[in-house]
């Protein structure tokens, strides 16, 4: 078993696609429209999805806003250096939320920036990644 995908609903799908494709340095890797129900979904990572987990964005049309509840926690990206991870991030108009820093009682090197719809994404130095660190 391995896991396939995250899916996160978006309210605007342009301006997620371009935060996750220009800001992020991913690919969109495939879109699909469904008229009838009045959705598209598009796939996003940074390798194919037959080797790689990625993640799903999901724009419903008639839904502008979504309340991120306090259940979701955060995506987790491996950065080589998270400090010019985020210079880099802050420079393509990305929100840091949380500034480049060891993590509170250790010492890899975290920081947070969110998307355009608020959802929390964890830069980890590659020597503390896949270490189920929280911030």
């Amino acid at each position: 078993m391995r896991i396939l995908h995250t899916m996160l609903r978006v309210s605007d799908l342009d301006k997620s696609l371009h935060f996750y494709t220009q800001v992020m340095g991913m690919q969109l890797l495939r879109t699909s429209k469904n008229e009838d129900y009045r959705y598209t979904l598009a796939f996003v990572g940074y390798g194919n999805e037959a080797d790689t987990a990625v993640i799903e964005l999901t724009y419903n049309w008639d839904t502008d806003q979504y309340d991120l509840g306090t259940g979701y926690g955060h995506i987790a990206i491996e950065v080589e250096d998270v400090y010019s991870s985020c210079d880099k991030l802050r420079a393509a108009g990305a929100k840091i939320t949380r500034e480049p820093g060891p993590v509170l009682g250790g010492s890899t090197e975290i920081a947070f920036v969110e998307d355009p719809d608020g959802y929390k994404i964890e830069l980890i130095a590659s020597k503390g990644a896949g270490q189920g660190l929280e911030g």
